[in-house]
């Protein structure tokens, strides 16, 4: 279990409104859903998370090193059993490597399966942080996106995916 909620828009509803050229307010609800969609793809297509929140995962309690789902770590807050019970400090490890991911051991996990482990990841703590080549590919989604969406357009313009590309991580299980 991963609990992450709602992807973090990427760029401003005043960024995309820009780019798209809408000025009334009569479509920035529309407009605003396709921002939090088009990030939510681009986070799905990197597989890391762009702007700093905070997360709860669950991992096997386990005396190996467990490597977390969720990246890039910022910062790990608290392990804790999966019914909530905190667990004191020296009954476990924690390390967040140079690449970003987060690990988590148990010293002696006894008859624990399970562990919650919380704390904050994601690239960049605020939008304007987040590497350029990555709010341009999403705003060039939005604008696709904004203009197919009575379903007439094509594929995406493959540029999003060219300026995304670097910064993708795949991980072979």
């Amino acid at each position: 279990m991963s609990g992450l909620g709602l992807a973090q828009p990427i760029i401003t509803l005043a960024e995309a409104q820009a780019f798209v050229r809408v000025e009334t307010g009569e479509e920035e609800a529309i407009l605003a859903g396709i921002v939090r969609s088009a990030s939510a793809l681009c986070e799905a297509f990197l597989g890391q998370v762009v702007i700093a929140r905070e997360f709860k995962e669950e991992l096997a309690a386990s005396a190996s090193w467990q490597r977390m789902r969720l990246s890039p770590v910022r910062a790990i807050a608290s392990v804790e059993a999966a019914d909530g019970t905190p667990l004191p400090m020296t009954s476990y490890a924690t390390d967040i490597d140079m690449s970003g991911d987060g690990w988590v051991r148990i010293a002696d996990p006894g008859g624990m399966v399970r562990v919650r482990v919380s704390g904050t990841v994601g690239m960049a703590a605020l939008e304007h942080d987040a590497p350029e080549p990555i709010r341009h590919g999403v705003l060039r989604l939005v604008a696709h996106l904004y203009a197919s969406r009575d379903g007439q357009a094509g594929d995406p313009p493959a540029a999003v995916t060219a300026l995304w590309r670097p910064y993708r991580r795949v991980r072979v299980a």
